[in-house]
């Protein structure tokens, strides 16, 4: 059964984490953002008091 044949496809498996570990975070890491994010206000602004037009 070539399916049980682990000789091919460890390297391949290998290999592959070996790009996810070593090389492909670096490259992630290397983008730069369009827009800067910037932090929330954290402050409610109060609302203004309703005049109500009849006393």
């Amino acid at each position: 059964m070539p399916q049980l044949n682990p000789g091919p496809w460890f390297l391949i498996f290998l290999f592959t984490w070996l790009f996810f570990l070593a090389i492909m975070p670096n490259k992630v890491m290397s983008y730069l953002l369009n827009n800067n994010p910037t932090t929330k206000n954290n402050q409610k602004p109060k609302p203004n008091p309703w005049n109500w037009p009849w006393p």
